[in-house]
C-alpha cells in the first residue's frame, strides 16, 4: 500500500482489497479516530483499547506502509523514469484483475448495482482527464490536501498521489518526504505535520462514511468501487504521449498533460511483448494475493 500511494494512478485501497484486509482496515480506522477506542481506554484500560482499535493489525500495517513509501520514493521513481511502459503495464493488469475480484464480491447484480458500477467508472474516468491545478504551500491548502488525498488512499481505484497531482500538491508533498528522510529539513517536516493533521481529519470522516455504506449497502458499495477501478484504467494505460511538460521541484522536466494512445502511435519504444507479459504478471499477482489473504 505504501508503494502504491507514491505512484500517481495506483491506489493503496486497491492493494488492501486484493489482500482481503479492506473492511477490517476501515473498521479499525473508524474505531481509532472515533469514540470507541477512547471509551474502551477510559473504562477498561489499555489492553481493551488496543483490542478495540485492532492495534496489532494497524501497527503491522503502518510499519509495512512506511517501508513501502521509502521504497516508492527511492526505488519505484527509478522504474518510472527508466521503464515506464513496463511498470504501467504491470499495474494495468493488476487493476483489471482487481475490478474483476471486487465484482465477484457483489452478492447479486441488480439494476442498482449496474448503475453504481457505471457511475463509479464515469466519475473515476473524469478525474483522470482533469488538468492538474497549480498548488499552494499555504498551511490551509496543505491541510485540506491531506484531508482529500487520504480519502482517496482508502478508496480503491483512485490514487491519493494522483489526487495530490490534480491539486498541484504532489510536487510539494513527495519532495518534502524525501527532504525529511535525507536531510531532516525542519521546514519540510512542518509541511508534513500540517498535511498529516489534514489526513487525520479525512480518515476520521471518510472511514465512518465507508463503514456505514458497507453495513447498509454492501453490494452497491462493492459495485461502485469496482466502477472506480475500471474508470481509473485510463490513467495507468501504458502508452501515453506527452502533450506538455512542467519543471518539478528538483528542476527536472517531467510530463504534465498526457494522452492515451495505441502502441503503434506511441512516441517511444512501445515494448509491446514485454508490456503484455507484465500485464499478465499483474493479473496473476492479484489472485495470488487473494489466496494469500484467504490463507491469512
Amino acid at each position: 500500500m505504501g508503494i502504491a500511494e507514491v505512484i500517481p494512478g495506483v491506489s493503496g485501497g486497491t492493494i488492501a482489497f486484493i489482500t482481503g484486509i479492506y473492511e477490517r482496515l476501515i473498521d479499525a480506522i473508524k474505531s481509532i479516530l472515533g469514540p470507541e477506542t477512547w471509551t474502551s481506554l477510559r473504562k477498561e484500560g489499555i489492553q481493551s483499547a488496543w483490542k478495540t482499535a485492532d492495534g496489532t493489525f494497524i501497527l503491522t500495517l503502518l510499519i509495512g506502509m512506511a517501508l513501502g513509501v521509502i521504497a516508492g520514493v527511492f526505488g519505484v521513481s527509478h522504474l518510472l523514469e527508466n521503464y515506464p511502459v513496463l511498470l504501467w503495464a504491470f499495474f494495468f493488469g493488476l487493476i483489471i484483475a482487481s475490478a474483476i475480484y471486487i465484482g465477484r464480491l457483489v452478492e447479486k447484480w441488480t439494476a442498482a448495482e449496474v448503475i453504481a458500477l457505471i457511475v463509479g467508472a464515469v466519475v473515476a474516468y473524469l478525474i483522470t482527464v482533469l488538468s492538474p491545478a497549480q498548488g499552494s504551500d499555504s498551511p490551509v491548502a496543505v491541510f485540506f490536501a491531506g484531508a482529500i488525498a487520504i480519502s482517496a488512499l482508502i478508496l480503491p481505484g483512485i490514487s491519493g498521489s494522483f489526487i495530490l497531482l490534480l491539486m498541484g500538491m504532489y510536487t510539494l508533498i513527495i519532495p518534502s518526504i524525501k527532504s525529511v528522510l535525507e536531510n531532516q529539513d525542519m521546514a519540510s517536516l512542518i509541511i508534513l505535520a500540517i498535511f498529516g493533521m489534514g489526513c487525520l481529519l479525512g480518515l476520521a470522516t471518510f472511514s465512518r462514511v465507508l463503514s456505514w455504506m458497507f453495513r447498509r449497502y454492501h453490494s452497491l458499495t462493492m459495485a461502485l468501487l469496482a466502477g472506480f477501478m475500471i474508470g481509473s484504467l485510463n490513467k495507468i494505460w501504458p502508452w501515453r504521449n506527452v502533450l506538455s511538460t512542467r519543471i518539478n521541484s528538483s528542476g527536472e522536466e517531467v510530463p504534465f498533460l498526457e494522452k492515451s494512445v495505441l502502441p503503434g502511435a506511441f512516441e517511444g519504444e512501445p515494448y509491446l511483448f514485454g508490456a503484455i507479459i507484465m500485464m499478465v504478471v499483474g493479473f496473476v499477482v492479484v489472485f495470488g494475493l487473494e489466496k494469500l489473504g484467504k490463507r491469512g
